[in-house]
């Protein structure tokens, strides 16, 4: 991981009591890691995506939850995909009007909708999935089959620890 340039080095004077004996080292902070990952990964499939299929990072999310699951409700893409109620809203929305996403009242709550992936939104899909695993593959190159499957069960181990880290919010700050 690379560090941020800085405009000038500081002198010890200019440090002095502005820096922490407890500061991050982002190289060897994990949520780090896996924060500066994932925003790299997501603008590049954006920069891809965007230009060549109309859709960016948010709208492919969804479409690729949509794919597997047909008629749920944007709370439930929400809640799958980790996104932001009002960014799902949006993406949801210009997917309709790209002829991408159906959506009808939920049977069982009318004030409810439930959303499916139109044929044009299945062969987009399909379309941008190619390409989706075209760039696994090559993030993944220098991976054997067996380290591909530690790092897979590796970061399902620690999607299941967010809760627990998540909660960590609620309890009262030490050392003050």
């Amino acid at each position: 991981m690379r560090r941020a340039k800085r405009s000038h080095a500081a002198s010890p004077q200019e440090n002095g009591s502005r820096t922490s004996s407890m500061a991050l080292d982002f190289k060897d902070y994990v949520p780090a890691h896996l924060t500066f990952l994932a925003n790299k990964i997501s603008s590049g499939a954006s920069a891809v995506y965007r230009p060549r299929f109309g859709v960016g990072i948010t709208e492919w999310r969804i479409m690729a939850l949509l794919a597997r699951e047909a008629w749920v409700s944007p709370r439930w893409v929400s809640e799958a995909t980790g996104l932001d109620k009002g960014a799902v809203s949006r993406s949801i929305q210009s997917l309709r009007e790209g002829g991408h996403v159906e959506v009808r009242p939920d049977q069982y709550d009318r004030r409810s909708q439930i959303l499916a992936l139109t044929p044009k939104g299945l062969a987009l899909h399909d379309r941008i999935v190619q390409l989706a695993r075209k760039r696994e593959q090559k993030l993944l190159s220098g991976f054997s089959s067996e380290e591909r499957a530690l790092l897979t069960q590796f970061l399902a181990r620690m999607e299941s620890q967010v809760p627990a880290a998540n909660a960590l919010a609620e309890e009262p700050e030490s050392g003050q």
